[in-house]
């Protein structure tokens, strides 16, 4: 599927082109002056940064997006039926991108099978890009926005000037993408729906492996067969052996780890976990390398750090260049980011959505919380296979927090199949937490958090759907009777 790919000038069109994963791919396509075109039912920020580069953008997904291809392969003056429109030279006809998300009844992915349109998965694009590069994928189960974001930010500040894809939006890059001049590309690299097994990189980072996608896998060992597949595929493999499956299942060529005693090639001694930031002394084979700084909280951003340590020293860049850049990462959007403070309360937006990544956020949350400072969790779960596999995980996760605030799940498009619902999350986790509360509609949580919030808290948004929309609003509500009484 690699080799069908074709850069040489033939355009591109993204069926969903707004989604973060393919926004990331259209960017850089368009960056290296190749034809894109899109849809996307909901035009955001990233469509619209899209298009000022030349990308047309179409706000529904319909049939006649495809027809200004035809009209490019007509000869000037001459109308074509619509027989004729089919047997139109095949080389002028777009390749056609879609996600895991689009089905086979959407119109516009009909019309391009009908015209015979090369139609490619996303990744098939990004395993062409990263075979195109000396390039480095980042995957795991959690941390791997993260860390692949910091990994592009340290080889961009060590002047590498890398080509850049990732899950997230990032300051540094103003975006979830860039295109650098140079021959290194870092890529996030998705296990979700199981493409992961198409990249072959130069270098492979492994951060972790659960079972996160019920909708995909049934087992542990399906997405561990996945991994193993991944591993075969890169020239080095960099996994943590903090992660038992990684440690016992793959075998890296490099390995990290938190806990010296493990034998790791990259550990780190000296650890100091603070409101602001980490600082930890890290060895390489048993060799000081010196103090490393993380503005990220927590123990789980260390991890992260050390993994792009390894990378780093293998690409034969000093430590002290590493440091310096990571030192002045400060993460990418929706990972524990500052959103605003109102009546004294702080927000702060997290795309945690599994129970693993929810701990650490809310243990980063705790570590950073004053003295006598509320902990306040609102989650949103994400998807109802994962919220029914993970019920009891789930029930368990949020011990750091002092109230949390529940809303119905976010389906991200699946079947509510009447198996599970938010309230009956909220139940299990009041077995486990004496303050919780279910509001189903992001209408309710705005106006219960509005009443309930009281300066000094620390309010934590979870979730991978979109609870995050409600934070602008309850800021400015909060705001209002300051501005009334000025």
């Amino acid at each position: 599927m690699i080799n069908s790919i074709d850069f040489s000038g033939r355009p591109f069109h993204f069926i969903g082109i707004g989604g973060i994963g393919m926004s990331a791919l259209a960017y850089v396509l368009a960056q290296r002056q190749l034809p894109v075109s899109g849809s996307d039912l909901r035009p955001n920020h990233i469509t619209r940064k899209l298009e000022s580069l030349g990308a047309h953008i179409f706000s529904k997904q319909e049939a006649s997006n495809l027809e200004i291809f035809l009209s490019q392969a007509s000869k000037p003056g001459v109308l074509l039926n619509s027989q004729e429109k089919l047997s139109t030279d095949k080389a002028t006809l777009p390749q056609v991108i879609c996600s895991t998300a689009i089905n086979t009844n959407n119109l516009e992915y009909k019309a391009a099978l009908e015209l015979g349109c090369p139609i490619l998965h996303r990744s098939d694009v990004l395993a062409a890009l990263i075979a195109d590069y000396r390039s480095i994928a980042i995957a795991g189960t959690h941390g791997k926005t993260t860390t692949s974001s910091m990994i592009g930010y340290m080889l961009l500040q060590a002047g590498l000037d890398p080509t850049i894809l990732v899950g997230g939006e990032v300051n540094a890059w103003e975006g979830n993408a860039r295109l650098g001049q140079s021959d290194y590309l870092v890529a996030e690299a998705d296990e979700s729906d199981g493409s992961l097994v198409k990249h072959a990189p130069m270098i492979g980072v492994i951060t972790n492996i659960e079972l996160d996608h019920p909708d995909h896998y049934e087992t542990l060992e399906e997405v561990v067969d996945t991994f193993q597949k991944f591993a075969q595929g890169c020239q080095i493999l960099v996994g943590s052996i903090d992660c038992d499956t990684v440690r016992d299942r793959l075998k890296p060529t490099i390995s990290y780890s938190l806990v010296p005693d493990t034998g790791a090639d990259y550990t780190v001694t000296n650890i100091d976990y603070r409101a602001d930031g980490t600082t930890a002394l890290v060895w390489e084979r048993g060799k000081a390398l010196g103090m490393l700084n993380v503005k990220l909280l927590s123990r789980h951003n260390l991890s992260n750090a050390l993994a792009a340590v390894a990378v780093g020293r293998a690409l034969g860049l000093e430590f002290g260049e590493i440091a310096k850049g990571i030192s002045t990462f400060e993460g990418a959007r929706r990972r524990f980011e500052f959103r605003g403070e109102a009546s004294g309360i702080t927000f702060i937006d997290d795309y945690a959505h599994h129970p693993s990544e929810i701990r650490a956020t809310l243990a980063a949350a705790r570590l950073q919380a004053r003295p006598g400072q509320r902990v306040v969790a609102i989650f949103q779960p994400h998807r109802y296979s994962r919220t029914l596999t993970f019920l009891e995980e789930f029930a368990q996760s949020f011990s750091h927090a002092d109230l949390v605030v529940l809303t119905d799940i976010y389906s991200a498009g699946e079947p509510n199949l009447g198996q599970v619902s938010g309230e009956q999350l909220a139940n299990a986790i009041s077995q486990q937490h004496p303050q919780v509360v279910y509001q189903p509609t992001l209408s309710l949580v705005n106006e219960f958090l509005v009443q309930t919030l009281r300066p000094g808290d620390l309010a934590l948004f979870l979730g991978a759907g979109n609870l995050n929309q409600s934070i602008p609003e309850i800021i400015a509500t909060l705001r209002e009777p300051a501005t009334a009484t000025s």
